[in-house]
């Protein structure tokens, strides 16, 4: 039992990109759908974002992802980081800041699978269940 554990957890840790390969996609996302024009100096993991995917302060050229994106489909990942680019370049949610992400094909899918889960987190919890 503890021999599959230990492979398991190994395989999900494979899964899981670390701070360094989060920036390598960062790069490549930014190269492919900003021109190359979004250049943040730091990409990482936060465990301390609870009610958000991601942050970026453009001042500081960093961006953060919620540790609870990990796990979730690429596409989904891919596009929190190029919302959290796009603010390198645009700091609100204007029309601007949304025709920037116009080029990313996902982007519909993935902002609907982060709503469900939004939504699923807001469903009661059966009595019994881990959650509780």
């Amino acid at each position: 039992m503890t021999t599959m554990l230990e492979k398991l957890a190994a395989q999900e840790s494979r899964r899981m990109p670390g701070d360094d390969e989060l920036a390598a996609r960062a790069e490549r996302l930014a190269e492919q759908y900003l021109l190359g024009r979004a250049v943040p100096d730091t990409v990482r993991w936060v465990t301390n974002q609870n009610s958000r995917w991601g942050s970026c302060t453009p001042s500081e050229g960093s961006i953060r992802l919620s540790h609870r994106l990990q796990g979730m489909p690429e596409y989904v990942i891919d596009y929190v980081l190029l919302h959290e680019l796009a603010h390198l370049l645009v700091p609100g949610h204007g029309p601007s800041f949304w025709r920037l992400l116009e080029s990313y094909p996902r982007t519909e899918r993935a902002r609907g699978f982060l709503e469900g889960v939004v939504a699923a987190d807001r469903l009661p919890h059966p009595p019994g269940s881990r959650e509780e």
